[in-house]
């Protein structure tokens, strides 16, 4: 991978985003692609797209999305000690978030804190065989009293994980936030291959990073309704089954390395599905492939049945460790992922071949 694309990266990652308070990372992204884009725009919501103008009349309109939002906390309560109680921001774990260091992100900036725990010498059986609920769990600021504390946080501050990104061995990295960071760099390596390319695309391309995923795939909803597409692919991330403590069963065959994952399913349009294995097949890319019998629960699923419909697929990222401060994928993956597309994206003629016959 570029040396360009893998700063772009990690700045992504390491932008705090939970899901309401994406700002940081969104202005990374539109730095980033508005060296590509025709024009960018951000909406109220705080959505932002990267159009890249299709040449011709009446050239359909291909939406490609990944979300930015990522996990976290909220601040909820801070007593007269001044601990910080707090709740879960998208899908937490409360066995993993005991003795994690974490920022908390203030208006004069980020604060760094602890999520505390009982030491086990003072546990009985019972209290160390029982998960501590999240809202029984507390960060520590440091502050010497509540008053102090309030001074420093306030009601409704987020907070992020504290994690770096680390290279591991074989092109596996590991970071908080590549769900779904690593599907909002995939949408932007397509806007700069694209524009790169020279060559012209039979679209007007638009490159979406959404918000509020985590939370009910909120911005997906709305940036699907403002772009209207006609062909949409969402770029995602999916359970690899290739680490000791996964049942295959749920999720097929899907390891790192590997390539991306097609999905196949009701939410999946049949002719864009089979586009991006012609292309694969082509580019001599490998891919891997998951079921998906009802809605994926993904961004692709809010855009498919946006206004009076939308052609969707759905390109995967595997990745280990899900909403951990750790999750690991494939560099090559993510490559892969944008050249599939920019590759499928020179195939699309018009709006009307997607329509089931």
């Amino acid at each position: 991978m570029r040396k360009e694309s893998i700063r772009f990266l990690e700045k992504l990652l390491a932008a705090p985003s939970p899901s309401g308070y994406e700002q940081p990372a969104q202005r990374i992204f539109r730095e980033y692609v508005s060296q590509f884009a025709d024009e960018v725009t951000t909406d109220v919501m705080g959505n932002v797209y990267a159009r890249i103008c299709g040449k011709g009349e009446s050239v359909p309109r291909v939406m490609i999305i990944g979300h930015t939002d990522e996990i976290g906390l909220q601040i909820k309560y801070i007593d007269d000690r001044g601990f910080l109680y707090f709740s879960p921001v998208g899908g937490v774990d409360a066995h993993l978030t005991p003795g994690k260091r974490v920022h908390v992100h203030t208006s004069n900036g980020a604060i760094p804190g602890v999520i505390g725990k009982k030491p086990i010498h003072l546990m009985d059986t019972k209290d160390r065989e029982t998960v501590v609920k999240l809202d029984a769990q507390y960060i520590d600021i440091g502050a010497k009293d509540g008053k102090e504390a309030k001074k420093m946080v306030r009601t409704g501050d987020a907070v992020t994980f504290e994690s770096a990104f680390s290279r591991l061995a074989n092109d596996r990295v590991s970071s908080r936030g590549f769900d779904d960071k690593a599907g909002c760099f995939v949408v932007a390596e397509v806007l700069r291959l694209v524009r790169s390319s020279g060559k012209k695309i039979h679209a007007d391309l638009y490159g979406v990073s959404s918000v509020q995923e985590e939370i009910g795939l909120r911005g997906g909803t709305t940036s699907s309704y403002k772009v209207n597409p006609d062909v949409g692919i969402c770029v995602e991330v999916d359970f690899a089954t290739d680490q000791p403590d996964v049942e295959k069963k749920h999720n097929g065959e899907v390891s790192l390395g590997k390539g991306p994952i097609l999905a196949r399913g009701a939410n999946i349009n049949p002719y864009l599905f089979n586009l991006l294995e012609k292309s694969a097949a082509e580019e001599k890319i490998s891919v891997q492939h998951t079921a998906a019998p009802r809605g994926t629960g993904t961004d692709a699923n809010v855009m498919q049945i946006s206004r009076n419909g939308v052609a969707t697929a759905l390109v995967k990222i595997p990745l280990r460790y899900m909403h951990t401060p750790v999750e690991t994928v494939s560099l090559s993956d993510i490559e892969n992922a944008a050249k599939l597309i920019v590759a499928t994206l020179g195939k699309i003629v018009s709006r009307e071949e997607f329509i089931p016959l």
